[in-house]
């Protein structure tokens, strides 16, 4: 789940996860049906290197660039490729303890993977942890259905991360569970986190529910 179009407006709908999915095909993990953005075609790639020297010249650009990048070795002349994982999901609601899913490795999560109590407010968290070279314009997005019915469609612009030792963390907006008695039931889902190259670096298809409480601990 997340802001639909990138805008700060929360949904009563149900969450979201997602895994990284190393054999991810193109057809699958690049533009679906679903994706109604014009795709952008963008220049060349270039080394981090490349990028500090292209704007050497102007010294406050080139302060950004080296905040941007951080610790990152810019010795490297070769071009690589960005890596983007996501580590966990953490479904964070007050007054409960968190709950912590770490991301199957198969990209499909096997049977029920959480359940959420029906009107509760909650946030999504991920880990995300990049690596070789900067990521441009991360996206999230989220589709829940609902017996065959698609319920809830959502995305939110994460923004552009430089690679590092350490994790990112990302705390989404804050959404509130759907609630009634048709609200209650299974849901099925799946996310995807892709960049402005529309490459797709993980997705996740699974099931969760909504009940009237929370599970028994």
């Amino acid at each position: 789940m997340g802001d639909t179009d990138g805008k700060d407006e929360k949904h009563e709908a149900p969450p979201s996860g997602s895994a990284v999915r190393d054999d991810a095909s193109e057809s699958s993990c690049y533009a679906t049906e679903d994706d109604e953005e014009t795709q952008i075609h963008l220049g060349p790639k270039i080394s981090i290197k490349e990028h500090l020297e292209k704007d050497k010249d102007d010294e406050s650009l080139r302060r950004w660039k080296e905040q941007l990048l951080g610790s990152v070795d810019v010795s490297q002349a070769e071009v690589q490729e960005p890596d983007v994982k996501i580590l966990s999901l953490t479904i964070i609601s007050a007054g409960r303890d968190d709950i912590v899913l770490q991301i199957p490795e198969s990209g499909n999560q096997k049977g029920l993977w959480f359940t959420l109590k029906e009107g509760s407010k909650y946030n999504l968290k991920f880990s995300i942890k990049v690596s070789n070279d900067i990521v441009c314009g991360l996206k999230y997005t989220n589709t829940v259905w609902k017996t065959g019915i698609k319920v809830d469609s959502s995305k939110e612009m994460l923004g552009t991360f430089s690679p590092q030792a350490e994790p990112y963390t990302h705390v989404m907006p804050e959404e509130v569970t759907p609630s009634g008695m048709f609200a209650r039931g299974s849901y099925s889902a799946k996310t995807k986190f892709v960049d402005d190259d529309n490459k797709c670096y993980l997705e996740l298809n699974y099931t969760f529910d909504i009940q009237k409480d929370w599970p028994k601990s």
